[in-house]
């Protein structure tokens, strides 16, 4: 089964997103920011389907060096962690970036300042977290293989048109994920594409997701992308 992002509908009402995705897959993540931002766990309750959530990362920073936004991060993962244990949903959240390149060694040492907290507050609600590689944007943090010892023992999201556009695809699938995003694009911008509209090959991607046995996250621009990857994955 492919889980499908409500980002393919984030222009649209949470309520609406989970109508139309609830018909075509039993797995939804919810994209938890703009439209599709939730206060509590009472929407999702009414969809008999299995969730994951992405955390709010747009207004969000776990590895800031201003002491009282990393801390206020921690406080909306918190809140993210809260709902997401009503539906017994795992999170997925962004690893944070730095402001400037001489800043980067503080701004790692936040991030585990920040997941020391959140491995805590995970077990206050019974709920998992993982952590997603970033795509190529200047200063994130996570982008290749070799800074995964930064969050040590916390499971990869592995999001595979990330891995991609930073041209390190191969070396990602060869680590253990628990989690997976699945879009494609040409190696240089973000697009989230329908797979098989890209240039990355999925008939790798997909021997990985199969052995590792999880349902893997369609995480496309546009609803019609979504079906047209389910298609196309379904062949692979």
């Amino acid at each position: 089964m492919f889980g499908i992002s409500t980002f393919c509908l984030h222009k649209r009402p949470l309520s609406e997103a989970l109508d139309t995705l609830s018909r075509m897959t039993g797995f939804i993540e919810v994209m938890d920011d703009g439209l599709h931002h939730l206060e509590n766990a009472d929407l999702l309750s009414e969809y008999p389907v299995k969730y994951s959530l992405h955390a709010p990362s747009r207004g969000t920073n776990l590895a800031s060096l201003l002491e009282p936004i990393r801390r206020a991060s921690v406080e909306v993962m918190a809140e993210c962690f809260r709902i997401a244990g009503e539906v017994n949903a795992p999170v997925v959240l962004h690893p944070g970036y730095f402001a400037w390149e001489e800043e980067r060694t503080k701004a790692e040492r936040q991030l585990g300042h920040s997941l020391d907290e959140l491995h805590f507050l995970s077990k206050e609600y019974s709920v998992e977290f993982l952590v997603e590689n970033m795509g190529d944007w200047d200063y994130f943090l996570i982008k290749t293989p070799c800074e995964l010892p930064l969050i040590g023992s916390t499971p990869l999201a592995l999001d595979v048109g990330h891995a991609h556009q930073n041209h390190c695809l191969d070396e990602f699938l060869q680590c253990r994920a628990g989690h997976f995003h699945l879009h494609d694009n040409d190696g240089k911008s973000d697009s989230h594409s329908a797979a098989g509209e890209g240039s990355i090959d999925f008939n790798a991607v997909m021997q990985v997701v199969r052995n590792s046995g999880i349902n893997p996250v369609i995480e496309v621009a546009t609803l019609e992308g979504v079906e047209r990857s389910i298609k196309w994955l379904e062949a692979r």
